[in-house]
């Protein structure tokens, strides 16, 4: 069974969409090495040892939720830096 992607110019299209004024979140992921990944529940651009803890890199500023058509709910996590620690698919998330 072949896994499917998702690409990160489906997020970007998102933003442009839902979030017109982010044109920092656009910019930081236009950068970003990744430009695809296979479907899963979070997709983690920063570390997240120590969260929110001194000399940590993950210094969680606030939280983007978008809403996409097939994929449902899509919350990108934001650092205090402007950068995107991560991006997690609610809908791929099982109990």
């Amino acid at each position: 069974m072949q896994k499917s992607e998702f690409h990160i110019v489906q997020i970007i299209e998102l933003i442009k969409q839902q979030e017109p004024d982010r044109l920092d979140l656009i910019e930081e992921l236009e950068k970003s090495d990744r430009k695809k990944w296979i479907k899963q529940p979070y997709i983690q651009f920063v570390s997240a040892e120590r969260p929110n803890q001194p000399g940590s890199e993950w210094q969680f500023g606030e939280n983007i939720v978008l809403e996409h058509e097939t994929e449902g709910t899509i919350v990108l996590d934001i650092l205090k830096d402007g950068r995107i620690g991560g991006i997690e698919f609610v809908s791929q998330i099982r109990d």
